[in-house]
């Protein structure tokens, strides 16, 4: 089942005890760092022409409270950004997403918490480029994610029954995921605009399944 919400992930978060969730898997704002929302047009050096331009979100990592409340609910989390947290104490495992990527960086690092190794995912998430060109995905979020991604993640490190937890909704791709594998997840957005957007594009993707 999947339950989403439009609220700040810090009051749905207080509703729940420590260790409800079994895993979080959540990707905050990486900060002003970071390269995830800007926009390109077409110019010499950009012969792909004009790229997509999203409604921006706030792009601010995440306070000290969140990371702290996150492993309160959560017995496990993968949160992605890693290498952009400053303020929080995030030693341990590590994931390197290597997306074949080119203008956002080749690949982007996730925290493991139940493990102090490092794993390595090859999924092709490069621009108009995808792993799997036959079923393309949609984009609907500037730093959208692909469902086969979350579906590794689900198959490398969750296990039947667990209940899984999204903080920042987005694009909706870890609910397509979770719900092609049966997990239960519980997600927020706080943007109404993308709240909506990954309901329709959650509701598209039940509706192909009972098709087809």
């Amino acid at each position: 089942m999947i339950t989403a919400t439009n609220e700040d992930n810090m009051i749905m978060m207080a509703r729940y005890p420590d260790d409800y969730f079994d895993l979080a898997i959540v990707d905050p704002p990486y900060g002003s760092d970071s390269d995830a929302t800007k926009t390109f047009t077409s110019n010499s050096k950009n012969k792909a022409g004009k790229r997509k331009e999203y409604k921006q979100f706030n792009n601010i990592a995440p306070r000290i409270e969140y990371f702290e409340e996150i492993k309160r609910v959560c017995k496990n989390q993968i949160i992605w950004g890693v290498n952009f947290y400053n303020n929080y104490d995030l030693s341990g495992g590590r994931l390197v997403w290597d997306k074949k990527g080119t203008a956002f960086g080749r690949a982007e690092m996730a925290y493991l918490s139940m493990t102090k190794s490092v794993n390595i995912c090859e999924i092709i998430w490069n621009g108009m480029i995808q792993q799997d060109m036959k079923n393309k995905e949609v984009r609907i979020h500037p730093t959208q994610k692909p469902v086969k991604l979350y579906e590794w993640l689900l198959h490398h490190y969750a296990k039947k029954g667990d209940k899984i937890l999204d903080t920042q909704r987005g694009s909706a791709s870890l609910d397509i995921a979770c719900h092609n594998l049966g997990f239960d997840l519980v997600t927020c957005e706080l943007d109404k605009d993308y709240f909506n957007d990954g309901n329709k594009r959650l509701k598209q993707h039940q509706q192909q399944l009972t098709m087809f």
